[in-house]
């Protein structure tokens, strides 16, 4: 055990050499080719004078600076702009700079336009101080900007602001980073031009600060997070509590991914402005310096993470299934050949490739399993069958990982009871000017979070399972040749109660398509997969064929509708709430116009406009049809403007106003490649799923005697999966619904089945089981319309339009009419087959023992009945 006293006066012989400044990639921190995390000490505020300027003594600083080195720490944050011997100092010792420049974010600094112009001239009065020098590790344009200030000023215009000191401090100092150091009542604010994002956290409770730090991460927008204050009070507290809490703090933030964190503070020495303050202890060492037991468990803890060494590393295997990849692969292999993790496999099956794929592969240190074309899932399952790691992890051929991939997928499923886990996947930064647009549009590889660690779809290229959890449900399905495996698995062994999580420090550089051609080709093939899916899982899409997720899609390209142009600050009453989050609503009235189906109904209002050329309707039907294509335009602008592109990468190949464009082009290509693979695979609107069967059109009641009590809920659940297993489409109704069953018969009607259960004695239930015709809105509104047309149509003498118009209103209502009468149909044969029959007279009008007389067993599937006859 290494005594406290002796941690706090040694001195490093050889300081380690600052080289270089830090730079962003994805979610960490590098210098050079070495990641760069940030073991960080706050050091100050001291008094400050009337110039707003903290009073350092040389030697004092020198001296600290040695003791900060010593114990491990390699960031030191100073709060107001420091002077250039200060960093010269850092220097000395081997130490990186966070320069604050706070300058009285407590005020109310926009209403004077004075006081504006005052700040960011000091801001860059500090930069230049400070411009160039190498232990400058980023700058910070503000702290903590208070709440109440925030909202005395209004959201956006603070945004902007901060916007403005950013692009202040960039002129300065081009090459160094900035960022604002945000906290929970204000996390709301969007500052996505940040180079990373900086919080201060105050939770006493680890699982409520880890779940904290979850939720900073999916704020990030998969940028870095810098943990930039975290702290207790010795004076309240006690010296051991605030050690024993910092400890795990430290360990916490650093295995959750965070790119580093900062301790609040080096010492109790602090000054709030000229008024030293007494009533509270944050340092880590006392006024005098003297070091506390906090020092020995932060220098611990920071040398022990993120990855201790006494971790236990589970083996995992690592499958790379590949065809004619020969462009992306070597990049792949190189970056498994890299990764820092000790007890891993890498299995290579090469899928039937015509290329060089084999024998790039057989160049590295891999297992090489190469087979006939079987499509994607039958290759990641001859992975599976060939692995030896109790983990198995799948990367695609055109993606690489980041150095500790592994052992933050691995800490993730360790930590937490789950099956599963993924990560982000990010655009690498020198892929091309298309790949970069291709990045931010709607369709790529995104993750479906239903919270900021419980995953509902974790796309392909990241992913990992615990083999024991694959072979229990068979693997992947071979049906999925090209994609929507990665849904399908995801979804099976959710069903089965396994928990999905997700990581966010697991990242992977995942190549977008580098052209629109193959861009439009990615979509129409994920179209079909989505068609494979509907045709697997009809019950999880909705009558037009939209899928409705659980979670929110997370990442770059996810599409917005108008209603993410606002959202409602949860504030508090009197704006009293210590956590404030940004609430916007899923599913808004908008979000249709963001479906591939939304290009079918703007051929049909363009074929309704091109009927009513020639009478009065026409300026009607025109503006309609301009207001639906007007929709998904400003939608795709919304979603352009929200671009965030690799820094610089406008400066190399075109301008960034053409990216903006282009993105713009393929959120409005993307649904229409997405609609034809639908199309292509069977995913129309007006799909039917279900068995063959005779219309029933009629409202039907029918009954069933059984001598067997059963719970309803149980019969029901019988119901529904003999539904389920004959392809029909029935979901359950919900808490408020007055039904029980529903049977999807087609877009435009379906059937409901409503349960009654009687008891008799002894022991005895009679079964009422109602069937009742439904008809959508879309059926009623739809043969309406065209009805009116026609009549107007035919008011105005055009006689083709009126002819043509009336047409498709019968024909709506003809297909209604079927829609129902299918559904209909499949609950009264499906009924029939249990042993119910129609109810045509009162169960009372009949003797007990006629009553009795059909069956004595419980509702059970028909097909175990005919196994037991056998």
């Amino acid at each position: 055990m290494v005594n406290v006293a002796q941690i706090a006066t040694k001195v490093p012989v050889e300081p380690a050499p600052v080289v270089g400044r830090p730079t962003v990639r994805g979610k960490f921190l590098y210098v050079g080719m070495e990641k760069f995390w940030v073991r960080g000490v706050s050091y100050g505020t001291f008094y400050v004078d009337e110039s707003g300027e903290e009073r350092r003594s040389p030697e004092v600083v020198r001296r600290d600076f040695a003791q900060i080195a010593a114990n491990g720490f390699n960031v030191v944050r100073v709060h107001t702009g420091p002077p250039r011997w200060l960093l010269d100092a850092a220097l000395e010792n081997g130490l990186r700079v966070m320069v604050g420049l706070n300058w009285g974010e407590h005020m109310a600094f926009l209403d004077e336009p004075s006081k504006v112009q005052a700040i960011e001239g000091r801001v860059r009065r500090w930069i230049r101080e400070c411009a160039g020098h190498p232990a400058v590790f980023c700058y910070s344009i503000g702290n903590e900007i208070p709440a109440p200030i925030v909202r005395w000023h209004g959201t956006r215009r603070v945004e902007k602001f901060i916007e403005r000191l950013y692009r202040a401090a960039k002129e300065e100092d081009p090459g160094a980073l900035v960022t604002y150091v945000n906290y929970p009542s204000t996390e709301y604010l969007r500052l996505p031009f940040l180079d990373f994002v900086s919080f201060n956290v105050y939770l006493e409770s680890q699982p409520r600060f880890e779940a904290y730090l979850a939720r900073v991460h999916s704020l990030s927008d998969d940028r870095p997070v810098l943990l930039s204050e975290i702290g207790l009070d010795s004076l309240r507290n006690g010296e051991g509590k605030q050690a024993m809490m910092l400890d795990w703090q430290v360990r916490s933030a650093l295995r959750v991914g965070c790119a580093g964190v900062i301790v609040f503070a080096w010492t109790d020495e602090w000054y709030h402005g000229k008024y030293p303050v007494d009533d509270w202890a944050f340092g880590l060492t006392t006024r005098e310096r003297t070091p506390k037991p906090a020092l020995e468990a932060v220098s611990r803890a920071f040398a022990e993470s993120p990855f201790p060494p006494g971790q236990r590393w589970p083996r995992i295997s690592v499958v790379v299934s590949s065809l004619n990849g020969a462009a992306t692969i070597r990049d792949t292999l190189v970056g498994l050949e890299r990764l820092d993790y000790p007890v891993y496999e890498v299995i290579v099956v090469n899928d039937g490739s015509t290329d060089a794929t084999p024998q790039i592969a057989a160049q590295y240190p891999v297992r090489l399993i190469t087979t006939e074309n079987q499509g994607l899932s039958a290759a990641r399952n001859i992975g599976i069958g060939a692995a030896t790691g109790e983990i198995v992890a799948f990367i695609d051929d055109d993606a690489y990982p980041e150095i500790d991939w592994l052992r933050f997928l691995a800490l993730a499923l360790i930590d937490r009871d789950c099956v599963g886990v993924g990560g982000p996947n990010l655009p690498p930064a020198d892929d091309s000017w298309t790949a970069d647009a291709v990045a931010n549009a709607p369709g790529g590889p995104n993750p479906v979070l239903i919270d900021d660690v419980i995953a509902e779809h974790i796309p392909g290229c990241n992913m990992a399972f615990r083999k024991e959890a694959l072979e229990a449900i068979g693997g992947f399905d071979p049906r999925f040749r090209a994609a929507g495996d990665d849904v399908d698995v995801c979804w099976r062994l959710r069903d089965r109660g396994g928990i999905i999580g997700y990581a966010p420090a697991a990242v992977v550089w995942h190549h977008r398509r580098g052209s629109i051609r193959k861009f439009w080709k990615q979509q129409v093939g994920y179209g079909k997969a989505e068609a494979l899916l509907e045709r697997k899982w009809p019950a999880r899409y909705s009558s037009i064929g939209q899928l409705s997720w659980l979670g929110r899609i997370y990442g770059r390209g996810v599409s917005s509708d108008f209603s993410s142009l606002s959202g409602r600050v949860y504030q508090g009453v009197w704006g009293t709430a210590p956590f404030q989050s940004l609430y916007q609503s899923r599913g808004s009235r908008w979000s249709l116009a963001l479906a591939p189906e939304w290009y079918l109904l703007i051929a049909l209002l363009a074929g309704t406009f091109a009927l009513s050329l020639g009478w009065s309707a026409a300026v009607l039907a025109g503006a309609v049809l301009l207001v639906a294509g007007v929709i998904p335009i400003a939608q795709a602008s919304i979603g352009a403007c929200r671009a965030n592109f690799v820094a610089g990468k406008q400066h190399r190949r075109g301008s960034l106003v053409a990216l903006r464009i282009a993105v713009l082009g393929l959120h409005l290509m993307q649904p229409l490649a997405r609609l034809t693979g639908r199309m292509r695979g069977g995913l129309v609107p007006w799909r039917r799923r279900g068995p063959k069967t005779r219309p029933h059109f009629r409202r039907t009641q029918m009954t069933y005697w059984r001598d067997q009590r059963e719970a309803p809920e149980e019969t029901l659940k019988t119901l529904q999966a003999d539904l389920d297993g004959v392809g029909a489409i029935a979901r359950s109704g919900g808490p408020f619904d007055s039904w029980d069953l529903e049977v999807r018969g087609g877009p435009l009607g379906g059937s409901r089945l409503l349960l009654a259960v009687e008891e008799h004695a002894p022991g005895k239930q009679l079964l009422r089981f109602r069937i009742v015709p439904t008809y959508a809105k879309s059926a009623v509104v739809l043969s309406a319309a065209f009805a009116s047309m026609s009549v107007t149509a035919w008011w105005s003498s055009a006689w083709i339009a009126a002819a043509a118009t009336a047409v498709i209103s019968i024909f709506v209502v003809a297909r209604a009419l079927a829609d129902t009468g299918f559904s209909g149909g499949i609950l009264w044969e499906r009924l029939t087959r249990f042993g119910a029959t129609i109810d045509e007279e009162s169960p009372s009008a009949s003797p007990f023992w006629k009553r009795t007389g059909a069956s004595k067993t419980p509702l059970r599937h028909p097909r175990s009945s005919e196994e037991g006859e056998r």
